[in-house]
């Protein structure tokens, strides 16, 4: 019997960035009045206190750096030791951490990667990361 995994908690700030992700579209914030793009979600800008609107990123990344994991945090990780676990700087500008799927003796810092996603539940499909 496999155990569920911990999963994110869903609110009104992170609603539009799980939507996308059901849809398969990474979506980060794009502050309305300074332009800084932004992640994780926000109420407000964390550089002007701008209002903030959705937008599509590309998917396009590269990794800042990465961790690989050899003792679960969770039991449902337990199965998928050693996993990749990295810092991936958008296109767009925001870094944000997500799994990477690759060897773990092929991760490498500076690695071109690109979204893809995974489904976990019916409410929940995780972004993760692979190489370009």
């Amino acid at each position: 019997m496999s155990v569920p995994p911990p999963l994110p908690a869903i609110d009104a700030d992170s609603l539009p960035f799980w939507e996308g992700t059901r849809r398969g579209e990474l979506l980060i914030q794009r502050c309305t009045e300074c332009d800084k793009r932004q992640f994780y979600p926000r109420l407000r800008c964390v550089r002007c206190g701008g209002a903030v609107e959705w937008i599509a990123a590309s998917g396009a990344g590269r990794v800042y750096s990465y961790t690989v994991v050899h003792r679960a945090a969770h039991e449902a990780f337990a199965p998928h030791v050693p996993y990749v676990v990295a810092l991936v700087d958008l296109a767009e500008g925001p870094r944000m951490m997500s799994r990477l799927r690759v060897a773990p003796e092929a991760a490498r810092i500076g690695q071109d990667v690109h979204v893809t996603f995974e489904r976990v539940t019916d409410d929940v499909t995780l972004p993760v990361f692979e190489p370009r």
